[in-house]
């Protein structure tokens, strides 16, 4: 009852912030996102056959679980208190899908700093999802993988797929979905070859991150979503605006035009973002340096490059950008900002199962 997954960080175009439900983590509006490589986890779950995983344990294994009987590791450190109750909360759904009782040990490995604004969440309960539902003997297809990634973390629905996904707001736990983009197409009329088409311009898109700072957030994704939701006067507006957003992006996919798609990307997360700052108390993840980075994109884009903003809930700023233009943009912003960690992230694959007889304990020092 062993499994171990890879699932790579999502970027979203089309933001998701914000819950109507907050049991089921149903957003308030639909999304779109980017996958992409390079900034992504890799989890190992392991059932085992008695019911505590304290008396199962390796010798790796062998430190103290809490109450939960689970035990957590992430980059080589031991995790108790809130992130183990996170993810023995997320396998208790599964144990009781799969019928088990079996409590887990679960080791994972990251590529993407934790908690500093670049989708770590979305990564790691992908892989969360895939590595457990395998150990446990579910066989689940990519939509109900989706369904289970979105209670770890609602961005996780749309790492699970490679290139551009939609995460269907929905209404229930059975309507709130993601799905790639060929999927969406042709369930809307658009023939094979539209939908292929559309897929493959998702798959020669590339994010450029400028790292400002990989340092834990002085407060939570979840936190800073809350208060937005509940204090801005603007986050009513921007969740009308969001629907009109998510339309003009796909048609601009179908079209296959960045500039129109990049456009949309870059007004939703300044929305996003003005939410934020409008809260009270308000919510403000820049720091000046991502001053600069936006600066930066926009005199790129004035001197005739394809180059676009976008940032999540912290100070880091992604470049939205085509995959034969990111060496030169990348290039151009690192004159601009020789200081900063700016790397190319092309469009990365969807989750998938490694062998599940991997040796994880080999990458915990």
């Amino acid at each position: 009852m062993q499994a171990t997954a890879r699932a790579n960080a999502n970027i979203a175009l089309v933001k998701y912030w914000g819950k109507a439900d907050e049991s089921l983590i149903i957003p308030h509006a639909s999304s779109l996102s980017l996958t992409v490589d390079g900034l992504g986890t890799t989890t190992q779950v392991t059932f085992h056959d008695g019911t505590s995983g304290k008396a199962a344990a390796s010798k790796h294994e062998s430190e103290e679980s809490d109450e939960t009987g689970d035990t957590l590791t992430i980059d080589g450190e031991r995790h108790q208190g809130k992130a183990l109750h996170r993810v023995s909360a997320f396998l208790d759904r599964i144990r009781e899908l799969a019928g088990i009782q079996a409590r887990a040990n679960v080791i994972s490995c990251n590529t993407v700093p934790y908690a500093a604004g670049l989708a770590s969440s979305a990564s790691a309960f992908a892989a969360l999802a895939a590595a457990a539902s395998h150990a446990a003997g579910l066989h689940m297809d990519d939509r109900d993988l989706s369904r289970l990634a979105r209670y770890g973390s609602g961005s996780a629905s749309r790492s699970i797929y490679a290139g551009l996904a939609v995460w269907h707001a929905g209404h229930d736990d059975a309507s709130s979905y993601a799905e790639a983009i060929a999927s969406l197409l042709e369930s809307e009329g658009a023939s094979a070859d539209a939908a292929e088409s559309a897929r493959d311009f998702g798959m020669h898109l590339a994010m450029i991150v400028i790292l400002i700072s990989n340092k834990k957030k002085a407060i939570s994704s979840r936190a800073a979503m809350h208060r937005s939701v509940e204090t801005s006067p603007l986050y009513r507006p921007w969740i009308q605006s969001c629907k009109d957003d998510l339309r003009q992006a796909i048609t601009a996919v179908r079209r296959g035009d960045i500039e129109m798609l990049g456009t949309v990307t870059e007004r939703n997360s300044y929305g996003m973002h003005a939410t934020m700052m409008t809260a009270q108390p308000p919510v403000l993840f820049w720091q000046p340096e991502t001053v600069e980075a936006l600066h930066a994109v926009e005199d790129l884009r004035a001197s005739g490059l394809g180059a676009w903003s976008t940032m999540d809930a912290g100070p880091n700023v992604k470049v939205l950008t085509s995959a034969k233009d990111a060496v030169r943009v990348c290039e151009a912003l690192r004159e601009r900002m020789p200081e900063r960690d700016i790397r190319i992230h092309m469009a990365g694959e969807g989750v998938r199962i490694l062998d599940k007889n991997l040796d994880m304990h080999s990458r915990v020092q």
